[in-house]
């Protein structure tokens, strides 16, 4: 568990193997389900994630793995502060409307904090990864290189959810950005572009699971970013539920806390759909 980079390999080599498992299910076509929350499901979720656990359980035998569709189904391992977070296929929504925003995410967290992610967009061959405190990378076209945050200079420029998109981010864009321009793009995408320099900011003002944002948590930080909670302290991880209640992410500048602008939440039925 001490060798990060290795470590970091094994997860690329999943996160690829999981691409290659849903491109393979989406030639050959599949019926999509709903989940008792009313979120979205397919084949290539749970066979993406069949893949993952295999890979995990032969790089990192020891570390539980918290996954989506695992804990959909009430599997919820025991597990120290040491845990993967799997996110098979993020975006579903936007995979079953054929888009292609949406992504493989595996990431490490330690100490309640992601040391390790990776993220990968099976629909163009695209990967982001990273080894906190180390360094972030892009694989694309067959060439990996490094990427890192951009200054901020004026205003900055934010990524925000296709799905997600409410008056409060928009109150929160206008108050930061003075206006609510953004790009709109799914799933952990916007932590990517955000980590090599493409924006350089990400609110999400209403509720995301843990396995949803700590691959590209990971990354950005590797990239030289920050992600803040509502309060703006760090983003934490463990947190009951797997819950977070919403979060901002930067190029590694202190932007004003989410707190005052986030959408109520009472613990029902508003359940988080991803990023």
């Amino acid at each position: 568990m001490t060798d990060y980079p290795a470590l970091l390999e094994a997860l690329v080599t999943a996160a690829r193997g999981a691409g290659a498992e849903i491109l393979a299910l989406v030639a050959r076509g599949y019926e999509v389900e709903h989940k008792s929350d009313a979120s979205p499901v397919t084949v290539c979720d749970r066979a993406a994630e069949r893949v993952i656990l295999g890979a995990l359980a032969a790089a990192a035998p020891d570390v539980p793995v918290i996954a989506e569709e695992e804990v959909a189904v009430g599997r919820i391992p025991a597990h120290g502060d040491t845990f993967f977070l799997v996110d098979p296929l993020d975006g579903t929504k936007e995979f079953v409307r054929g888009g292609d925003d949406y992504t493989v995410n595996i990431g490490l967290i330690a100490g309640g904090v992601p040391v390790l992610g990776v993220v990968y967009q099976p629909s163009r061959d695209l990967l982001w990864a990273g080894i906190v405190g180390d360094h972030a990378f892009k694989e694309g076209a067959g060439a990996r290189r490094r990427i890192s945050t951009r200054a901020l200079a004026g205003r900055p420029v934010a990524v925000a959810s296709k799905s997600h998109f409410s008056q409060p981010t928009a109150d929160y864009l206008a108050a930061v950005e003075g206006g609510d321009d953004y790009v709109s793009v799914g799933s952990s995408l916007k932590f990517c572009i955000v980590a090599e320099g493409g924006a350089d900011l990400y609110p999400r003002l209403s509720p995301t699971s843990e396995w949803d944002t700590a691959a590209g948590h990971a990354v950005l930080l590797a990239a030289g970013g920050r992600v803040d909670g509502p309060d703006g302290a760090p983003l934490a991880y463990g947190k009951p539920a797997f819950l977070n209640r919403g979060f901002c992410a930067t190029g590694g500048w202190a932007a004003p806390a989410i707190g005052p602008y986030l959408q109520p939440f009472s613990g029902g039925g508003d359940l988080p759909e991803g990023v």
